[in-house]
């Protein structure tokens, strides 16, 4: 057992002395038996004592191979008796403290793994002070073996209720007592051991939460909610067809000669403007955004989730993208104009790709839409007359007439103007 050496001491195990010889008085000013002060540890017991980890808000002692004995009785005899016993033993680690009311003060900074603690004392009832460790965080699981110089078995029911691990006479035998100590130590540390363990897991959870929340965000902001969670079931292979749906498309008339005089920063700053724009109106409507090609956007109605009124949110959200699309170059004092198509149909949707997932469709629908934009007008939404017929009724319409549209022949198209 160390007390107090100075570090790099040679510790050399003694033959166990005869506890009750004759005791020589310590000086007035010397420390009690078994006091040892923080700052004289040796600097690995001094690291064996260093909390770990915290478990529900109180700090964990170090995981060690020794064992660290706290005495609470009032009597410096019995004190100095302990002491003597446990001399022997090097890997034992002993303190004394006399003073009841200061034992919890003692336990925080030494962390004991064993509580030695007298039954009857001055001041305070040996059942209250077991209370009082098992009431504290940092002593409500250290093994307490209480001491007395009496054996009744109501008293010994009395502190295990109170949550007291063991009962011995005092003074107990030597062997008897190591044995105690090495046995309730052991169990204490493996239960550390267990603890420091759960607090592991559970930061090692959070972590992974925390990871898969920042996949989740990093998918949904490329792909539909709803095909993300089929991607978590593991689905592989993701193709749905719709059997009706709207497709817009909108393209930046005069972009390509205007990139050619913007610096790089202004222009990509501008399309985020825009397309942030779009994105927002996409939301608020229920649109599902599928992909920018340079400067067109391509948004969708009525998947990943099929809904009725496709085309009603479509085209709102198109007479909001004029709006917008306004709005950002007038607070940019530019004059360029958007084109905007629409068209209405069956549709083929998946997710394509193993590392860059991108959900996209697939069908003349989409090639429809595209030739709507493609042949329409600056600031103008352009739509075909299925995307017509499923307004009928609920927004206006100026007829554009005959046009020949490319793989599609003469077509009857018109442009939206607004709600009715």
């Amino acid at each position: 057992m160390t007390i107090g050496p100075s570090p790099g001491t040679t510790r050399m195990a003694q033959p166990p002395p005869d506890p009750l010889a004759p005791l020589v008085p310590p000086e007035a000013d010397a420390p009690e038996p078994g006091a040892v002060p923080a700052d004289a540890l040796p600097a690995s017991v001094a690291a064996s004592a260093a909390p770990v980890a915290s478990l529900r808000g109180y700090s964990l002692p170090a995981i060690s191979n020794r064992h660290r004995v706290l005495l609470v009785d009032d009597q410096k005899l019995i004190g100095s008796a302990v002491q003597k016993m446990l001399a022997a033993e090097d890997d034992i680690d002993f303190r004394f403290c006399q003073k009841p009311e200061e034992a919890e003060g003692v336990a925080a900074t030494f962390q004991p793994t064993v509580i030695l603690q007298d039954l009857v004392m001055p001041g305070i009832d040996g059942l209250d002070m077991v209370r009082r460790f098992r009431a504290v965080d940092g002593t409500r699981q250290v093994p307490v073996i209480v001491l007395s110089a009496q054996e009744e078995a109501v008293v010994k029911a009395q502190l295990f209720e109170a949550g007291a691990n063991d009962y011995l006479v005092k003074l107990p035998d030597r062997i008897e007592l190591v044995a105690r100590i090495r046995v309730h130590s052991d169990a204490y540390q493996r239960l550390l051991e267990r603890d420091a363990a759960f607090v592991a897991l559970e930061q090692s959870l959070a972590d992974l939460k925390r990871e898969q929340a920042k996949s989740e965000r990093l998918l949904l902001n490329i792909l539909p909610a709803k095909i993300v969670d089929r991607l978590k079931e593991g689905q592989g292979t993701i193709a749905d067809s719709f059997p009706s749906a709207s497709v817009l498309f909108a393209d930046l008339c005069g972009f390509t000669e205007f990139s050619q005089h913007v610096d790089p920063r202004h222009l990509v700053g501008m399309l985020d403007e825009i397309f942030s724009t779009f994105d927002h109106l996409a939301a608020a409507h229920g649109v599902e955004k599928i992909k920018t090609i340079g400067d067109a956007y391509m948004a969708v109605a009525g998947l990943p989730v099929p809904r009725d009124d496709h085309a009603e949110a479509i085209a709102a959200m198109a007479l909001g993208m004029l709006e917008g699309f306004r709005g950002v170059m007038q607070m940019r004092g530019l004059s360029m104009q958007v084109r905007i198509g629409i068209h209405s149909g069956p549709v083929v949707a998946g997710v394509i790709g193993r590392h860059k997932f991108i959900y996209d469709l697939w069908g003349d629908t989409v090639n429809m839409a595209s030739r709507m934009e493609s042949h329409g007008e600056p600031s103008r939404v352009h739509v075909s007359q299925a995307t017509r017929d499923l307004l009928e009724g609920r927004f206006r319409f100026a007829e554009r007439g005959e046009i020949k549209v490319k793989g599609k022949g003469t077509q009857t198209t018109f442009f939206l103007l607004g709600r009715e």
